[in-house]
């Protein structure tokens, strides 16, 4: 959002320092100007979108300037321009990783918090969180710090852009395992990131509701719908947020039924079942 200068410097200073063959880097301001990022990186590629597309969006675009769907390149990372890569093997790994597992699709990066290295549960992509160092298979991926195969997105295609913000991962990773990929968690490849609360932003319970709906709406079988549905509507009331929070998710809630979500393609069963195995059924 260019409100973050020194940050996006110092991320890139990270991804130069990178081990092994360099690293080509887009950077897109999404609805706003890029700061100057000269000197970062060689041939730091910029794009300035007139518009603010939203996560999603964005990110879109930065893959479109690798080539259509990214395919100039083999493998796509994502990096929040507040973040920095905590090693200088990240990227080698990443090779290495995608190299070694014809199947894997996607990996997601472990989130630490530069001061304490704490990683926050919710940056663990799998309900069994209380380990951030053990790695697994996992269902979904962080937005903010991982890879992809461009392969994956050349057979799913790219980020849902009718989201904006909030369960965009998780709508490509369902996608992307319905289609047979595989998604790591790896707690070796690190971005730094400053602990924050996703309630910072003030269309969080609204988004988060809708696209929820939405989510389910595009990719569950209908049988399951009200099921995932409902145990969420559960796990909101229980978290007991406030008022103004809950008119706000219930309004999303009821947006997310009444407005169009874009192309409804339900999983297989045998998806649910390989989400089941993988410890997250596709209900919760």
């Amino acid at each position: 959002m260019g409100n973050r200068p020194d940050e996006l410097r110092a991320l890139l200073d990270s991804v130069a320092k990178q081990d092994g063959g360099p690293v080509e880097v887009v950077v897109v301001g999404n609805g706003s100007p890029v700061p100057d990022v000269t000197g970062s990186i060689p041939g730091v590629r910029t794009v300035e979108l007139p518009e603010n597309l939203g996560i999603p969006g964005g990110r879109n675009v930065g893959i479109e300037a690798f080539g259509p769907g990214g395919t100039d390149v083999d493998i796509l990372l994502f990096l929040d321009d507040d973040g920095l890569l905590a090693r200088h093997d990240t990227a080698e790994l990443c090779r290495q990783a995608f190299a070694a597992d014809p199947e894997l699709g996607i990996i997601s990066f472990r989130i630490a918090d530069p001061e304490t290295g704490i990683t926050q549960r919710r940056h663990v992509p799998r309900l069994r969180a209380s380990d951030p160092m053990r790695d697994s298979r996992v269902t979904t991926f962080l937005g903010g710090a991982n890879a992809v195969r461009t392969k994956v997105l050349a057979e799913v295609g790219g980020l849902p852009e009718e989201f904006f913000y909030a369960h965009e991962e998780t709508d490509l990773a369902w996608r992307a395992l319905d289609a047979g990929w595989m998604i790591d968690y790896r707690s070796d490849m690190v971005l730094n990131h400053p602990t924050t609360a996703p309630s910072r932003h003030a269309v969080y319970h609204r988004m988060v509701a809708r696209n929820r709906v939405w989510l389910a709406r595009r990719n569950l079988p209908a049988p399951l719908v009200p099921v995932y549905l409902g145990v969420w509507m559960l796990l909101t009331l229980a978290r007991r947020p406030s008022r103004p929070a809950l008119k706000a998710w219930f309004g999303g809630f009821k947006e997310g039924w009444t407005s169009p979500c874009g192309p409804r393609r339900p999983m297989k069963w045998r998806t649910v079942w390989r989400l089941t195995r993988l410890g997250r059924p596709p209900v919760i």
